[in-house]
């Protein structure tokens, strides 16, 4: 085996992404990985040979800690992200923002040459759903989004770093896989939504007209990071599967048909589920999947050779399937 040549560190390695990454970056002999959570994890398939840095990126002192980790790194690829607790906005900040602002810092510290850091739809401001936009999409996020508020903070505060490191931006869809779906069921359905329910058709399925959504495999996800590794693009990729999924083909992959309700209904049965804590998700994220706008991953396709192994129905039916499964990425610590 040729001896690594590259050292790339993984912020938020044990995630959603994070795993898909590492499995990906497994396959690369000339990179040496190292990860870092807030736990470290067992030696289990993918974290197996990773060298591990464990700490809270939004803890006072960790930005020491970081550039630590970070010396003589060639990459540094931030994932690190909370969703969860939404009702506690000061404890995601913590991470998201704050935390990402210790990661920047310390990536400058420690002169790391390339920064990849994960950014997301949910930062551009609210689009029309009858076009795709390129990367040039103003990235000021759905103020009633809490996701998206840090999410197009983070986005400005990178601006300063600028001058001092390359920063590549993936902008990814709704990211899925089959391993995730006890996470994001989790996150987003609670105990509100039972898992047996992913396992049968749910013959009528109530959705607004205008949820139109995007979504890309978490390994898809990987391979583009890969590339922006290799690569080195400056600024913003957009990284989406086709085709772009209605109300109608959502239904259909649940196994019924569409029943169409107003938009503020959708939102209103979630702020009161929400408020009532019958499920875990604020009518923020109504508001998000409604205003996001759909993304045109052109850029990605031709400059650095990107071409989604999974379609966008492909990837959300792998997601039911793993909801219906329990499945989980293998020995996940909270991030």
């Amino acid at each position: 085996m040729p001896r690594a040549h590259m050292k790339v560190v993984v912020t938020g390695a044990t995630g959603n992404v994070g795993t898909a990454l590492l499995r990906r970056l497994a396959e690369e002999q000339d990179i040496e990985v190292h990860g870092v959570s807030r736990r470290k994890p067992g030696d289990a398939a993918p974290y197996r040979g990773v060298t591990w840095t464990p700490v809270e990126i939004g803890r006072p002192g960790a930005e020491e800690v970081l550039a630590e980790a970070f010396a003589n790194a060639d990459a540094v690829v931030h994932l690190a992200w909370r969703i969860q607790p939404a009702r506690d906005e000061r404890s995601t900040y913590r991470t998201n923002v704050a935390g990402s602002a210790q990661v920047f810092g310390a990536a400058v510290a420690a002169k790391v040459p390339h920064l990849v850091h994960m950014s997301s739809v949910g930062a551009y401001s609210p689009g029309v759903k009858d076009r795709a936009v390129d990367e040039s999409w103003p990235v000021d996020g759905v103020r009633t989004s809490f996701y998206s508020r840090h999410k197009a903070a983070v986005e400005h505060m990178l601006n300063k770093f600028e001058g001092d490191l390359l920063i590549s931006r993936p902008r990814p869809g709704l990211i899925l896989q089959s391993d995730a779906g006890s996470e994001i069921r989790e996150y987003f359905l609670g105990k509100l939504v039972p898992r047996a329910l992913f396992r049968q058709r749910i013959p009528l399925v109530p959705l607004p007209r205008d949820l139109v959504m995007q979504f890309v495999h978490a390994d898809d996800v990987a391979d583009g990071l890969v590339r922006i590794l290799r690569q080195r693009p400056h600024g913003a990729v957009n990284l989406v599967a086709d085709p772009v999924v209605t109300p109608r083909v959502l239904a259909e992959v649940l196994g019924g048909r569409p029943i169409f309700i107003p938009a503020g209904l959708m939102r209103l049965l979630a702020n009161v589920t929400w408020r009532l804590r019958l499920q875990p998700t604020p009518p923020g994220w109504v508001d998000l999947a409604l205003k996001s706008p759909l993304l045109d991953a052109s850029r990605a396709r031709t400059e650095l050779g990107w071409s989604p192994e999974f379609d966008a129905q492909e990837t959300l039916r792998a997601l039911v399937r793993g909801i219906g499964e329990g499945k989980e990425v293998p020995a996940s610590p909270a991030l």
